[in-house]
């Protein structure tokens, strides 16, 4: 018998970059894990060099190619973060180097949005709130600080675009990454061409906009060549990684929820049709068109992993994951009254706030690092709990029906079991660990006629679930230190952060 063929898929995270092999069960053949190549040249910024992005990708697809038999490889498709663009030329050249999603430079950017067009217009076409850190807002910071650079621009591509253009020379951007743009009409699924002419730039510069799993074309032979894939191997459109991670698990439905842990913490939601009240836009959450053909919402954290990692880094001397899971299990619910607001970038809808910062309150001397890890991941669960509760009531429903949980912070027992008490609902964990490259290979095995459609994709998976109940008796404490103290917390810091922020340098 004849083996299946292999679906790839790659996940360009702010983290890791993870190229995968599955069959079409979604069962992991082979996969390669590289760390993201990130720059911080100062304070308050980031970016990401194409090129080093590019090989690193390589890297990983020679990796993947040499533990299988690569002519079973039929089709390759890349998911990444949203909000990063790569500015290329006339021939295809990067013009200036990738601002990641999460930089905060382009704040005048944002302000200047804010007062020429307006909060609520922008909203109104695209569905979106107006933040310092969407693809619009970089647009213009090259318009404000290199405009050399702009000029020599063609084209902008979203990183899991430009990949897929190095893999295949075909330009093309899916939905998802595109309701991350700030620039794309949500009603008409088009660029939003008023909108953009209003701020000065062409449309022609962004890519033509497709849905996740259209064939693009094969893989260049020169790039056959230095990764080892076969010159068959079908390119497709891919997207974000977490709508792709929401469709590996199959949350399609209205009132399930993907909650996806990573680096920022994504609380998935598809509904019928996009919210219209500008009050979503000014709370900071987000809305898009979903892969599979209807609208999602979003909201969560920006610094979930992001938390932990700096944690370990700043207090703990880069201590393991276990030895601090097994600290903060040893402090009861509460963490001897410690609270963690978990805004070490900007805040979290329903707040809008890119001023906002993290803290610690209620430290004293009894309390050791166990009890600051707890306090952190408490911090996180109810942090989870603020985003979604406005969620729900945009979307008329009193609670949830299903809670997916996905992602590497899936598998910490310690917060999914907090997270679960904390939103007095249980949680079902799928074993599938790599949700965002499985969407990512489950689109590209629909560009290569593996399967005919997602749907059928979705019933051909094979994989477990685990329930994760609440701790009663913890649900109820959480319950009132939530509505008491938690929810409370950022108001009360907020003129404080406010006025301690140094003016932004233009």
């Amino acid at each position: 018998m004849d083996a299946p063929p292999l679906i790839l898929g790659i996940d360009i995270g702010t983290t890791n970059i993870k190229t995968i092999a599955f069959d079409p069960t979604g069962a992991t053949v082979a996969q390669a894990s590289v760390r993201t190549p990130t720059h911080y040249p100062r304070p308050n910024w980031a970016y990401f060099d194409a090129e080093e992005t590019w090989q690193a990708v390589v890297g990983g697809l020679r990796t993947v190619t040499s533990q299988v038999d690569a002519r079973r490889i039929a089709s390759i498709a890349v998911a990444s973060y949203g909000e990063t663009g790569v500015p290329l030329d006339a021939h295809g050249q990067p013009t200036y180097e990738a601002i990641a999603w999460f930089d905060g430079r382009t704040a005048p950017q944002a302000d200047w949005l804010a007062q020429q067009i307006g909060h609520a217009h922008i909203f109104a076409v695209t569905g979106t709130a107006l933040q310092p850190i969407l693809g619009l807002c970089k647009l213009l910071w090259l318009r404000d600080h290199a405009p050399e650079v702009l000029a020599r621009t063609r084209c902008w591509l979203n990183m899991a675009d430009y990949i897929a253009y190095r893999l295949c020379g075909v330009a093309a951007t899916d939905l998802s990454l595109a309701s991350r743009m700030l620039c794309l009409d949500l009603q008409r699924r088009e660029w939003a061409a008023d909108l953009l002419a209003d701020v000065g730039l062409d449309p022609m510069i962004l890519a033509p906009l497709q849905p996740s799993g259209t064939p693009l074309g094969l893989v260049l032979p020169a790039v056959a060549q230095v990764t080892g894939l076969p010159s068959s191997t079908q390119v497709a459109v891919g997207g974000h990684d977490h709508v792709l991670g929401a469709l590996a698990v199959g949350v399609t439905q209205m009132g399930d929820m993907l909650n996806s842990i990573g680096t920022a913490e994504a609380l998935f939601l598809p509904v019928d049709q996009p919210i219209s009240d500008p009050q979503f836009g000014r709370q900071g959450y987000s809305q898009g068109v979903y892969a599979a053909g209807k609208y999602y919402l979003v909201g969560g954290l920006y610094t979930s992993g992001a938390s932990v990692d700096w944690f370990r880094e700043s207090f703990a001397a880069n201590a393991n994951y276990a030895t601090l899971i097994a600290e903060a299990e040893q402090i009861a619910a509460g963490s001897l009254g410690a609270f963690f607001i978990p805004h070490l970038r900007l805040a979290n809808p329903p707040h809008l706030d890119p001023l906002a910062r993290g803290a610690f309150i209620g430290l004293h001397t009894d309390m050791k690092r166990g009890a600051l890890f707890r306090a952190l991941v408490e911090g996180l669960s109810y942090e989870v709990r603020h985003s979604l509760q406005p969620l729900l009531g945009y979307m008329g429903l009193p609670h949830l029906n299903k809670s997916y949980v996905a992602g590497g912070g899936a598998y910490n027992e310690l917060y999914t079991r907090i997270k679960a008490s904390i939103l007095n609902h249980p949680l079902t964990v799928v074993s599938i660990k790599e949700s965002t490259a499985l969407g990512a290979a489950m689109v590209g095995g629909v560009g290569a006629g593996i399967y005919p459609d997602l749907p059928t994709a979705l019933t051909q998976l094979r994989y477990d679930q685990q329930t994760i109940d609440p701790v009663a008796a913890d649900a109820a404490f959480y319950d009132t230190a939530f509505q008491d103290v938690y929810q409370h917390l950022y108001n009360a810091l907020r003129p404080l952060h406010h006025a301690s922020q140094p003016k932004q340098i233009p």
